[in-house]
């Protein structure tokens, strides 16, 4: 379609060296006979629809030049590397720089790029496996599987990040330049085998991954958060920032949506201490989900949206779209940066602000970091009931105190006693989410949101979790504990719902 894939000199593509000898050069075949000199037509090649290699002379295998890698650091004896799809040395990266550049100059990238990622895989390692056979490089049969399947990611995806993010067993992708990857898994850290050939790949990669989202990242613009198509969470510094290359850390969520259950069956919460969450989330209470960095506040954020009914209309706000609401009736809205000259911003404040004109029944903030907390709790105290929110902090109580910084942060010039009357009259709940010392996520905290007594804010804990010791290999063992309050503050608003019987089932039962 766009020209012919060549053959070698006798009209007939060869085949690359495979077996036991695969690596090492072979001898040089004698010299065929000019082709002109022949009476006999050659047969015609087949035709490429992406490209066409240009045809090498038959001789000895090619040794690849030796490519550009990115430097090892010493591991420390007691580090766990964990192998991802096999090691590659030194000459598997020199060959596949070689084969990569070779199709590059060969492929016509318009037309790839109107193909979808199966038609365009396949027409890819034809032309690839032809290369291979052109340029006479002896590897084996699953090297060349191996090599085939590392080009397609790096054409089509996201070059070595591939395998990575097929796992769901992965929570955490960090980057730490060219030659250092790292992986959480089941809370732990691990390094990996995973690197890439140089910073200017990963850089490119990191291009790649913003583009899709309408952002960008070079030396002007050296931080961006972004996300994946599933929602993952992304975030890149570039140098001159970061001095050791690119620095991506991707916040992976699994391909099947977390639900209460789940947490149940993690031990995250007890039963019982999911069922009042649930009658929290039905019965349109406030909530402020409080934690740590990775403590899974944006996953116990999609648990509780799991209990919004279907026909509310909720409009969501976050900085990078991540939220995985089921419901029909979802308005999504995502910030967005300055330009090159600095303007087009949109803040979380303005969206914010702008959700109140867009008629919604509950509004939901992936995330509190600013001045739109002001913004939040009017939403909150003027007719948004069920709203929700997160924000980092290590307890209910620092939570408010964290609420208060960021509204005084804003420029209000409000007496302290007003702000936490504001807030105290708007959240109702706060759910403390943590991570534990043995990578283990808990919600530690249940705590209602009763009102003032002087200049403090009254809070009482509904449930508490118990840390009791550990087992035999070092896990965090531990309980969810009521506090026994027998008629929570939002008892009424239950009663209103018609879920009291439901609570107070909960609540009996907790205490047994």
């Amino acid at each position: 379609m766009f020209g012919k894939r060549s053959a070698g000199p006798e009209g007939r593509p060869t085949t690359p060296s495979v077996g036991p000898g695969a690596g090492v050069a072979t001898p040089p075949r004698p010299q065929a006979a000019p082709v002109a000199a022949r009476p006999a037509t050659p047969k015609p090649a087949p035709k490429a629809p992406i490209g066409m290699p240009k045809a090498a002379p038959k001789g000895p295998a090619v040794k690849a030049p030796a490519a550009k890698t990115p430097p090892q650091k010493t591991t420390k004896p007691n580090t766990v590397v964990e192998d991802v799809g096999g090691e590659r040395s030194a000459e598997y990266y020199a060959i596949k720089t070689t084969i990569f550049n070779a199709l590059i100059d060969t492929i016509d990238l318009g037309q790839l790029s109107r193909l979808d990622n199966e038609t365009a895989a396949e027409e890819i390692r034809d032309i690839v496996t032809e290369i291979i056979s052109i340029k006479n490089v002896a590897m084996s049969i699953a090297e060349q599987e191996r090599l085939l399947e590392d080009i397609c990611n790096d054409v089509l995806g996201y070059g070595p990040l591939e395998p990575l993010l097929a796992r769901d067993d992965i929570a955490d992708i960090m980057v730490n330049g060219a030659g250092d990857v790292f992986i959480e898994v089941a809370g732990k850290v691990r390094k990996t085998n995973v690197r890439f050939r140089d910073n200017a790949q990963l850089m490119n990669i990191c291009q790649r991954i913003v583009s899709q989202v309408g952002r960008r990242v070079d030396e002007s613009s050296p931080i961006c958060d972004a996300r994946l198509a599933d929602g993952s969470r992304v975030n890149v510094i570039a140098p001159p920032l970061a001095l050791d290359g690119p620095t991506l850390t991707i916040r992976k969520f699994k391909k099947d949506k977390l639900t209460m259950d789940n947490l149940v069956r993690f031990k995250s919460i007890s039963p019982e201490g999911a069922k009042v969450l649930q009658i929290i989330g039905a019965s349109r209470c406030n909530v402020l989900i409080s934690g740590g960095t990775g403590s899974g506040k944006t996953t116990l954020l999609n648990c509780l949206t799991g209990f919004i009914d279907a026909d509310e209309r909720i409009v969501t706000c976050e900085d990078a779209a991540e939220l995985q609401l089921q419901q029909p009736h979802v308005v999504r809205l995502e910030t967005r940066p300055p330009n090159l000259e600095g303007q087009g911003q949109v803040t979380m404040r303005d969206l914010v602000k702008n959700c109140l004109r867009m008629r919604p029944e509950r509004i939901i903030v992936g995330e509190v970091r600013g001045p739109e907390a002001f913004d939040l709790l009017q939403a909150m105290n003027t007719g948004h009931d069920g709203s929700m929110g997160t924000l980092h902090a290590n307890s209910p109580r620092e939570a408010l105190s964290r609420i208060e910084s960021m509204i005084t942060m804003g420029g209000y010039n409000l007496p302290n006693r007003t702000i936490r009357e504001m807030i105290s009259g708007s959240i109702d709940v706060i759910v403390q989410a943590a991570r534990l010392r043995d990578g283990s996520r808990r919600i530690t905290h249940i705590t209602e949101v009763l009102g003032m007594e002087g200049d403090v804010i009254v809070t009482q804990d509904l449930f508490l979790y118990e840390i009791t010791g550990e087992d035999a290999n070092g896990d965090i063992e531990g309980r969810h504990v009521s506090t026994g309050i027998a008629r929570p503050k939002f008892w009424d608003r239950a009663r209103y719902y018609g879920l009291e019987k439901e609570l107070a089932d909960a609540l009996d039962a907790a205490e047994g």
